[in-house]
């Protein structure tokens, strides 16, 4: 039974995500993955579907994802097939090259994701854009973003002043918004990123589906544009491969509205991080080279977003690594 699996998962140590505990368990055929939610996070980033459902409405038509084996609501936890092989952020961390094979399996995905028909999914919340309205889907994105700014600036805002936040964090998205074309709406994972991405062989999984909507394609490749930081040459493989393997009308539009919807991802960036990196520095209970591995992400995500807000230099390293340590 599954529920054995799960208390053995929660007595083990496991890794902690942002969301959920993961615990490699041995069950009677072998090793699994058990996942449970971390009652405690803070909910940063818009979540519209329980994952489970994500992953049995994907089963049939994405290669690229973990087999759901069993869920249960109560107590809450997923069983996942266990996927051997390297995480790619170990590697190839940012600053490297990824394996060839990881570019092919990215478009591939974002190919297969894009024939998910809707009527296989769960169902969207009654306010959700209509197929097609990204000006709306994108106002969710900006509003869900201003509500994170909103919930910590109490505690945070010292410090968002300090590092340069604007008041209005949000202002520049917001304006922008009206000027995207429409396209047709598809299932996007959102949170393709090196962490999140195994690579066994041939095969290449990708990782963590809590984040999937229902929207348009180009914000998917937006996202895993800021969240990958590739090398320039595989930035424009991946752009040419995608442009090529989607459908015309998904990609209507794409060259202005990229930079619109990464605009907005580097001032989530900005405030997001800097509320969770700080919450882990200040807690101690990090060793010091990933303190310094922080500060510095920390620091490139200012760098990015004060070009958004038109700002002519972000906070260096050393005045980053100050405040944080002072919040």
């Amino acid at each position: 039974m599954t529920i054995d699996l799960y208390q053995a998962a929660l007595a083990a140590s496991g890794s902690r995500g942002f969301y959920n505990k993961n615990v490699r368990v041995d069950g009677p055929s072998g090793p699994v993955i058990v996942r449970i939610p971390l009652h405690d996070a803070d909910s940063v980033d818009l979540r519209i579907w329980q994952e489970q459902d994500v992953l049995a409405a994907i089963a049939p038509y994405v290669t690229h994802a973990p087999r759901l084996l069993d869920a249960c609501a109560s107590p809450a936890y997923q069983v996942h097939e266990f996927i051997s092989g390297d995480v790619l952020d170990d590697i190839a961390p940012r600053g490297r090259h990824v394996p060839p094979i990881v570019l092919d399996a990215v478009v591939e995905l974002f190919t297969q994701l894009a024939e998910v028909p809707r009527e296989s999914l769960p169902g969207l919340p009654i306010s959700w854009a209509q197929d097609g309205d990204t000006v709306a889907f994108a106002r969710v994105l900006s509003d869900t973003t201003q509500g994170v700014y909103d919930a910590f600036r109490g505690e945070f805002g010292g410090l968002f002043a300090e590092l340069g936040i604007p008041a209005d964090p949000l202002a520049p998205a917001r304006e922008r918004w009206s000027t995207l074309a429409s396209r047709p709406f598809r299932l996007v994972h959102s949170d393709v990123h090196r962490k999140n991405v195994i690579i066994n062989g041939e095969r290449v999984v990708f990782l963590d589906w809590e984040l999937a909507l229902w929207g348009d394609p180009l914000y998917e490749l937006a996202v895993h544009f800021h969240k990958m930081a590739y090398q320039v040459d595989e930035y424009e493989a991946v752009l040419a491969r995608w442009g090529a393997a989607m459908a015309p009308q998904l990609t209507h539009g794409w060259e202005r509205d990229l930079q619109t919807y990464l605009a907005h991802e580097r001032v989530k960036s900005a405030i997001v991080d800097t509320v969770r990196y700080t919450q882990l520095i200040v807690s101690g209970k990090l060793p010091t080279a990933e303190e310094r591995e922080l500060i510095d992400k920390l620091a490139d995500k200012h760098a990015a977003a004060a070009t958004v807000w038109g700002r002519p230099e972000a906070p260096d390293r050393e005045r980053i690594d100050r405040a944080v340590r002072r919040a």
